[in-house]
């Protein structure tokens, strides 16, 4: 694997120019966007309107030549809206299908809970399978394939709450935020004659970002730092101040997360700091506070922290 890392990183480090050509002062948010494409992995974008979600998703699917498809979600969505229909062909005298824009590589979800909860659904199948069915058929999606979904935490009129079992197929959730002052002022001044999406470059294809997710599964995890998530994910269900912790699928996400982590930190190893730093995108969403809790103020994240705070961190001896 190392004889190939080298190139990997080469690849790593143009992608991520790339997109902080278009989304400034945001590296952290793009590591843990890259950290999830590595991994395979879903992301749910929760900001307000006009802080770059869409921009981010479509200069990393103009970076690896993608296929992109954006869906625009409201009330009168339908599932075959997204994943596609069977339409009967008179010449033909048969019925051919005809894909929906869920057949993408990279799939942006465009306020995701104003569909309908049958609508939500619908992504089920595509995120945790990587396939649709129609008619008793099943269609693969390409490889790779990546969905976004962003909503809007403050509106609430007209939105259906996502339900746990759809939130714990996103493997990440992220926030970009406002920019600073210096930070605007750059984005601002960027702009004034063509986006930075318009002159953006391809960096990879689809093909080398599929055999780059492959080189991740192989990086190395030891039984110390499995053991260590384990020890995470099985406090969140026995915290006094949350009411539903992480499911086995979210230690799973954990895992493949911090090997996507630890490969875009030029490693073929996890270590127990990737699991503390991806800790709260990657569980948090996933977990549900007591009401007791939330009346005193606490926040999922500070409970996270007292959580690591009883766990002991896997020290490695030298011999």
């Amino acid at each position: 694997m190392e004889a190939g890392m080298n190139e990997d990183i080469r690849l790593l480090n143009e992608l991520r120019t790339n997109l902080e050509s278009c989304i400034f002062g945001k590296s952290y948010e793009i590591t843990l966007l890259l950290t999830a494409l590595l991994a395979g992995g879903h992301v749910l974008l929760e900001d307000v309107p006009g802080t770059g979600k869409t921009v981010l998703v479509k200069s990393l699917a103009k970076s690896i030549q993608g296929v992109f498809r954006r869906i625009q979600c409201n009330p009168d969505l339908l599932p075959t809206d997204i994943t596609g229909v069977s339409i009967y062909h008179p010449k033909e005298e048969t019925f051919l299908f005809r894909p929906g824009p869920v057949m993408a590589n990279i799939l942006l979800a465009d306020e995701i809970n104003r569909a309908t909860t049958k609508t939500q659904a619908a992504l089920l199948e595509a995120m945790e399978e990587r396939h649709v069915t129609a008619d008793g058929e099943l269609y693969p999606l390409p490889v790779p394939f990546l969905l976004l979904a962003t909503q809007n935490p403050i509106d609430f009129e007209g939105t259906y709450v996502l339900p746990e079992a759809q939130l714990d197929r996103f493997m990440l959730k992220l926030s970009l935020g406002y920019p600073d002052r210096m930070t605007e002022k750059q984005m601002i001044l960027s702009q004034t004659r063509q986006q930075p999406l318009d002159r953006l470059k391809a960096v990879a294809d689809v093909e080398a970002i599929a055999a780059l997710q492959s080189r991740v599964r192989e990086v190395y995890l030891d039984d110390s730092v499995a053991e260590y998530i384990v020890d995470v994910v099985g406090a969140t269900r026995n915290h006094n101040a949350i009411y539903l912790g992480a499911s086995p699928r979210a230690a799973l996400s954990l895992t493949h997360a911090a090997q996507g982590y630890a490969y875009l930190h030029h490693r073929n190893y996890v270590i127990p700091d990737d699991i503390k730093t991806l800790a709260a995108p990657v569980l948090a969403h996933r977990m549900v506070l007591t009401s007791e809790a939330r009346m005193a103020g606490n926040s999922v994240e500070s409970v996270l922290q007292s959580v690591f705070s009883q766990i002991r961190v896997p020290v490695r001896l030298e011999k």
